[in-house]
């Protein structure tokens, strides 16, 4: 791997990092309203983003979350949404559609978070509540996200940041 490319994922994961840290008593809660999921939408502009988004995921749920077991199961979620993402984009040209379907991926993934909620946190909360609520946290941040990180990219250019200049 490439220098750019690990110094640009290191910058993607301390970022995650840091805005995850500014949200954590709403970021880790049964509605996970975590601001920092809008790097998700990065992906669909480049799929070695994955590494940084994946890094910031493991290292704010060690930092923040009152849960250990958030480590492995907010990183299987994020994995497992990204490569849906990345699968589902070879087919999708457009930015927008794909944020939009980025968006529905990680919303309906949060099945796993709500299961580890479920399974580890006693709130009281059957398995679909904890599932609703969570996803309504992750829709609200993606889809709010998308109009700001579309138009970041026209400042920044995300899918020209990791190539390779010729």
């Amino acid at each position: 791997m490439k220098i750019k490319v690990i110094a640009i994922n290191a910058m993607i994961a301390a970022l995650y990092i840091a805005v995850s840290g500014i949200i954590a008593p709403f970021g880790f809660t049964n509605i996970q309203f975590r601001v920092s999921e809008m790097f998700n939408h990065l992906i669909v502009f480049n799929k070695k983003y994955l590494y940084g988004i994946v890094i910031g995921v493991f290292f704010a749920n060690l930092f923040f979350s009152p849960m250990k077991a958030d480590i492995i199961f907010g990183v299987a979620q994020s994995i497992i949404a990204l490569l849906i993402t990345i699968l589902v984009g070879r087919y999708v040209q457009n930015i927008i559609k794909r944020m939009v379907i980025n968006t529905l991926v990680f919303t309906f993934t949060m099945f796993i978070i709500a299961f580890e909620l479920y399974v580890y946190l006693d709130l009281g909360l059957s398995f679909f509540t904890l599932w609703f609520t969570t996803a309504v946290g992750e829709f609200a941040v993606m889809a709010i996200s998308i109009p700001i990180i579309y138009l970041v990219n026209k400042r920044v250019h995300f899918d020209k940041i990791m190539r390779d200049k010729k």
